[in-house]
């Protein structure tokens, strides 16, 4: 993937150190005469995605806009190695701007996309294919709106650098790899973000929203994602011909009883106002109609909004599987693996004190008619990794409104279909979401690092 680098290094630097702002007005101007440059930016991103652990020419692109702005800047950063990835490179970006005496605050953009082949009809669309390690191909696209996030941050980056004399303190602006296989925060963590880089006092991030109107943004304090766990079983049985099941331990029928008994744990074992998923996702078994297998596959994901609650989840999972595959006169040295991974993440829990402060300067950006509140949802992100990992800042993110309001209106009134994120015909709209992005997060970074 190519891009024109004269071309797509957004004009936002011309004006750097240019007189500051006095009113929001004033801020809305600025990033009106930046919009052409950054839909430029943005239709470049979403028409070249690249997959997790691949983000070379995304992060080379956002490490080369941040040059020009005047930020210093570390590329390729980031370590797999502890995570038995170490033939993988580190596309992570850190941006640093020093400007005085005050609070750090670090901002964050994911980069990756999913292997999902668009469907959207864009004049833009992706239509990038890369091939798997064992050869097939594989559709590349912005399903979940990351190109927008990318395009936001360098907004933003713009909008700070301009603003140097409104505020006071130390700026950290992070290009993060591999969100969606929940591996790059680790790995920027690992490599030392925290260590080599001044501690932030506050961590923001944003998110687009097919469930928000393209204009406006929502919040809400305390869990905003759900905790992600895969859980991998493997039932082990005897295997035979499938004429004769009685000289057999069948997998396949435990595991059906598994899969079913499994579903028990969300209707009878949670709190009903505690949200929870356990969803089996993969059910592999056998290879041909008469012979019984040795083993069946389930592939698991588990989410959950508290640590407490997750331990709970996972004791009932083992539990279960185990006890029915007991029932079925499994003997214990055939007694299933129960594997869960190592690189789960815990829910994402926004600090209640930063948010309700953020939430307050968002309103006084954008008014209180696009600031409207919000709900958790049960989807994961490893964001919430950077809240865990000492010196354990508050954090905060916000939704960004994606959605044409038309279509989210029908939606909602009339149950027509409105695509999610994820599917292959997810189309933000770009204007003025993009817009209300760069306001937003600009506003909140201004808010902390007030004079």
């Amino acid at each position: 993937m190519k891009y024109a680098l004269p071309l797509l290094l957004c004009s936002l630097a011309v004006s750097y150190g240019a007189t500051p702002l006095a009113a929001q007005g004033d801020l809305d101007q600025r990033i009106a005469g930046e919009m052409d440059s950054l839909l430029t930016t943005y239709k470049h991103l979403h028409e070249n995605p690249e997959l997790s652990t691949q983000e070379k020419e995304s992060s080379a692109l956002i490490a080369a806009e941040l040059r020009k702005l005047g930020y210093q800047v570390t590329d390729h950063f980031g370590s797999y190695e502890q995570s038995g990835q170490s033939t993988l490179i580190g596309y992570g970006v850190v941006g640093l701007l020093r400007n005085g005496p005050g609070p750090t605050v670090m901002v964050r953009t994911d980069m990756d996309a999913l292997p999902v082949v668009e469907n959207t009809g864009l004049p833009y669309a992706s239509h990038v294919k890369v091939k798997r390690d064992d050869g097939s191909e594989v559709g590349v696209m912005h399903a979940c709106g990351h190109d927008v996030h990318m395009t936001v941050f360098i907004g933003t980056a713009g909008m700070l650098a301009q603003l140097k004399n409104q505020w006071s303190g130390t700026l950290i602006l992070i290009g993060q790899p591999a969100e969606e296989a929940l591996g790059g925060a680790r790995s920027m963590l690992r490599a030392g973000l925290y260590t080599k880089f001044p501690k932030p006092d506050y961590v923001l991030a944003l998110h687009d929203t097919p469930q928000v109107p393209a204009g406006k943004v929502s919040w809400n304090e305390g869990p905003i994602l759900a905790g992600s766990d895969a859980v991998d079983i493997t039932v082990r049985g005897y295997g035979g011909h499938g004429a004769a099941p009685h000289l057999t331990k069948d997998p396949i029928m435990i595991a059906s009883e598994i899969v079913m008994a499994l579903q028990t744990i969300v209707s009878r074992e949670m709190d009903p106002q505690q949200p929870t998923v356990v969803t089996v996702g993969s059910f592999h078994a056998g290879t041909r109609s008469n012979i019984i297998p040795d083993e069946a596959r389930l592939k698991l994901t588990v989410r959950t909004m508290t640590p407490t609650q997750r331990e709970k989840v996972i004791a009932a999972i083992t539990r279960i599987t185990r006890g029915i595959a007991t029932a079925a006169g499994v003997p214990a040295e055939r007694a299933p693996i129960i594997e869960v991974a190592k690189d789960g993440v815990g829910p994402t829990i926004n600090n209640p004190e930063l948010t309700r402060r953020i939430a307050a300067a968002l309103e006084r950006s954008l008014g209180k008619e696009n600031v409207l509140p919000g709900e958790a949802v049960m989807a994961s992100e490893d964001f919430s990794l950077f809240a865990l990992e000492d010196p354990k800042p508050p954090i905060c993110m916000f939704r960004l409104g994606a959605a044409d309001p038309a279509k989210l209106r029908d939606a909602r009134e009339k149950g027509t279909r409105l695509p999610g994120l994820h599917s292959s015909e997810f189309a933000p709209v770009p204007e003025p979401a993009i817009r209300t992005g760069v306001k937003a997060m600009t506003s909140a970074v201004l808010d902390l690092l007030e004079k």
